[in-house]
């Protein structure tokens, strides 16, 4: 080593002495030692950084200043930034503008879809799966645990959610509909999120404002029924699930499993949409996410351990439903039911078939959103019968939000990296439209939101004939049934707050006597009629005859001690007044076992 040579270290000190240099094959950084040209003054370090580097230490030990200053070198490369007039390209599903965006996403649709929905609540009758409702969530948990077992135990979560919530709020029409309300209300918010995260804020804005003004929303928003609950738990999993795709953690996880027993629990049908979760898992999976299968895979897991148990019961319950046999005219309605009116159908559903074809990666998850459930039902309905419309009404959502990403694509893209990105007069056009979509499909849905104010197609008009009752009746009075639209339970919930209302003559034995929603009539009813002196007679029977629709025994009984006094015939509906032509017989074993004096509900 030349004795001129500076201190490997950079800026030690010259070897003056002329002997042996002590650092000599050694270096500050490992690999170190090659030396540049010394009359440059420079130091090449090519050691474990590989990258040559300057040493200018002007005197880091006293005895001088470093006789070998180094020149100053270029600056190392570096990446240039992209240009500020092109966006860096976003990951696909993340959403723009924070909390804030997002609460004003959701509250905006939600506040049109709760306005709909809560106009005239109370207006319109309830009908028989309403007054089942009513029924079931107004008995003692004692009595309702007897209910669930012969029937209806697939809702047992909804009628004691509605048990709660009746307690507080009451029994009235509107009281008990604000749940379902409310429920559906966050639906069209949670669809506006759900559109922001898959697509862009006015693909979102745009399927939120165009659910809520759907006839159907209004129609079942307004149903004590867990419709809408179904509806808003298939939107928060979706939602859940989008959002621990895009950035997971664990606790997106948790909460998608948690949303996963809410599904099963509002509605079994609504099980159907974990095909279209299993879709986006397989593409996420595709994409290089190995994690996301098995978290996917323990979530349902986890989630279907709390409604399976449920379901296998339900299953033995299934011919509650065996009247559901549908037919293809059945199939060919689907549409107009499942929106409310064609006028509302027919554009929506058009619109969502040509959204298939701009909504990217999300397409065949949403396909299979709105595909799989109708069809699944129908080919399984001679076993299930579980295709209805209003079970199927959680698929809505997903032909809404495609007819919204085929609307705003004309705007611009509405999928993949450059998704809402654009010139501000492209971006400004695109809300044009989503006001002018959301305007027309409103006028569109007017008449049927409308109709939706008035009493179900075919119901009777038990409200009329309670107001009737209340006004003519006597003490004394009885009332006797004939029918098969459920008359007893309807009546019993139109003369709730009656003190003085008619004694129910023919009832032997009570429905929580027998854990069921119909009561067992008497066998001998000229003994069980024996007391009364005047009847109400409210019959449903389509013939137009009263008295057919009841045992001919009953009918011959009544006809044999009783003549008509009055009829009043209301919307699918008679109400017949009878009095006594002769004195009952005294029958002092009349009053064992009077199941008509007992409390209805305990």
């Amino acid at each position: 080593m030349s004795p001129h040579a500076p201190a490997p270290y950079g800026g030690g000190y010259p070897d003056t002495s002329g002997g042996h240099d002590p650092y000599a094959d050694q270096g500050g950084y490992a690999g170190q030692g090659t030396y540049a040209d010394p009359a440059q003054g420079t130091y090449a370090d090519r050691g474990a950084y590989g990258v040559p580097r300057q040493y200018a230490d002007r005197g880091g030990y006293p005895g001088g200043q470093d006789t070998y200053a180094p020149e100053p070198t270029a600056p190392e490369p570096v990446d240039p930034q992209p240009p500020t007039d092109e966006p860096a390209a976003e990951e696909p599903g993340t959403p723009k503008g924070g909390r804030l965006a997002a609460a004003v996403v959701f509250l905006v649709p939600t506040a049109l879809a709760l306005a709909l929905i809560l106009h005239r609540i109370g207006d319109r009758e309830l009908w028989r799966d309403e007054h089942a409702t009513w029924w079931a969530a107004t008995l003692s948990f004692h009595d309702l645990s007897l209910l669930i077992r012969s029937i209806d135990v697939v809702f047992t979560p909804y009628y004691v959610l509605m048990h709660f919530w009746i307690a507080v709020a009451g029994d009235s029409p509107t009281a008990m509909r604000i749940p379902g309300a409310v429920a559906m209300a966050a639906s069209a918010g949670l669809l506006a999120l759900l559109g922001r995260r898959l697509f862009t804020t006015q693909a979102g804005l745009l399927a939120g404002l165009a659910f809520a003004v759907v006839p159907t929303t209004t129609r079942y928003g307004q149903e004590i029924r867990p419709y809408a609950f179904a509806v808003a738990a298939v939107l928060l999993s979706t939602l859940l699930l989008a959002r621990a795709l895009d950035k997971p953690s664990f606790k997106v996880w948790v909460a998608y499993t948690l949303s996963v027993p809410m599904i099963g629990w509002s509605h079994l049908a609504s099980m159907a949409v974990l095909g279209a979760h299993l879709v986006m898992i397989l593409i996420a999976r595709r994409s290089g996410d190995k994690i996301v299968g098995w978290a996917f895979a323990a979530a349902c897991t986890l989630g279907l351990c709390f409604v399976i148990p449920m379901a296998v019961s339900g299953s033995g319950q299934s011919g509650q439903i065996a009247w559901n046999n549908p037919t293809v005219n059945d199939l060919l309605d689907f549409p107009k039911n499942l929106f409310g009116t064609w006028a509302v159908a027919v554009p929506v559903m058009a619109l969502g078939a040509l959204g298939l074809f701009f909504a990217g990666r999300r397409a065949l998850p949403l396909a299979v959103w709105i595909v799989l459930p109708p069809v699944a039902t129908y080919a399984t309905a001679a076993q299930l019968h579980l295709f209805l419309p209003r079970y199927l009404l959680f698929t809505a959502p997903a032909w809404v939000l495609l007819a919204a990403v085929a609307v705003v694509r004309i705007a611009g893209p509405v999928a993949g990296a450059k998704a809402g990105t654009g010139a501000a007069v492209r971006r400004g056009f695109g809300w044009v439209l989503v006001a002018a979509a959301v305007a027309g499909l409103a006028f569109q849905a007017l008449p049927g939101i409308r109709e939706t104010r008035h009493n179900a197609l075919g119901e009777p008009d038990f409200r009329g004939a309670a107001q009737l009752v209340e006004a003519g009746q006597k003490k004394g009075d009885g009332i006797v049934f004939s029918g098969v639209m459920s008359e007893r339970r309807a009546m019993d919930y139109e003369l709730r707050d009656d003190a003085g209302r008619p004694r129910d003559t023919l009832m032997y034995r009570t429905p929580q006597q027998l854990g069921s929603f119909g009561a067992l009539e008497c066998p001998d009813a000229a003994r069980c009629l024996a007391k009364a002196d005047r009847l109400w007679l409210v019959s449903t029977t389509l013939d137009g005859q009263p008295f057919s629709g009841m045992p001919k025994t009953t009918a011959t009984a009544i006809n044999k001690s009783f003549k008509v006094v009055r009829t009043k015939k209301l919307s699918y509906l008679q109400l017949v007044l009878l009095e006594r032509t002769r004195a009952a017989t005294d029958d002092p074993s009349a009053d064992r076992d009077d199941a008509a004096k007992r409390k209805v509900h305990t």
